[in-house]
């Protein structure tokens, strides 16, 4: 079962949310980058450089999509910009770019701000994935999911479309009769998704995720 971003699914639907790049409105520019990588977003930082290479670009977004899929991408972009210096903000907090808090903010949205330049250059969908030692064990059905630790991040309780397991758990018992009670589950909450990942990597449970977050896990077989 599966949130996607983009489509609907058959249990549950998501309108479109994407990670979207915001520039200050004197960018100029709007470039799409879709899965290609860094190389356009290369290009799209360009068009937002302040005073020259010699002040860092300032560039926020969430701590977890900082960790996983920005900082991997860093090398390049210091071989493609060697001169130009970059601040990377983490935090789950928005930044007020028209403010001068940074120059350009990676956020998830369902809809692109009406202020300023936006684009979608991302979309994700979002699923239950788990260590394959803990699939392995007999983890095949939801019914398997009784006495199993359902890892939680939080989401604000203001968005009602977030891939929660309440939410994952009401659809599935639409679907199949045998889906546990969650009070038959032990839980583990973080305050920080990218702890919850790295919990869920470690194999202390079950977590829903956005399959960009987990990406290289997914392609070396760590997490199913």
């Amino acid at each position: 079962m599966t949130w996607d971003r983009k489509t609907s699914s058959n249990y549950a639907i998501l309108a479109s949310i994407a990670k979207c790049w915001s520039l200050c409105p004197h960018g100029g520019r709007t470039i799409s980058l879709r899965r290609e990588g860094l190389e356009t977003f290369v290009i799209a930082f360009a068009a937002v450089r302040r005073d020259g290479d010699t002040q860092p670009l300032r560039v926020t977004t969430t701590n977890a999509f900082a960790s996983r899929w920005l900082v991997p991408r860093l090398p390049r972009w210091r071989k493609v910009r060697p001169n130009a210096p970059l601040d990377v903000i983490g935090t789950d907090g928005v930044l007020d770019l028209h403010a001068g808090d940074a120059d350009v903010a990676i956020r998830y949205a369902r809809t692109l701000p009406a202020d300023g330049i936006a684009k979608e250059f991302l979309s994700d969908s979002f699923w239950p994935v788990c260590s394959p030692e803990l699939l392995a064990s007999g983890l095949k059905r939801a019914a398997g999911l009784r006495g199993q630790v359902l890892v939680h991040c939080w989401w604000s309780p203001s968005d009602l479309g977030a891939p929660t397991w309440q939410r994952w758990l009401d659809a599935a018992r639409r679907k199949w009769r045998d889906v546990p009670e969650s009070k038959h589950m032990d839980h583990l909450s973080f305050r920080e998704e990218l702890h919850a990942i790295e919990a869920v990597i470690a194999g202390q449970g079950i977590g829903i995720f956005s399959d960009v977050l987990v990406a290289r896990e997914l392609a070396a077989g760590k997490t199913l």
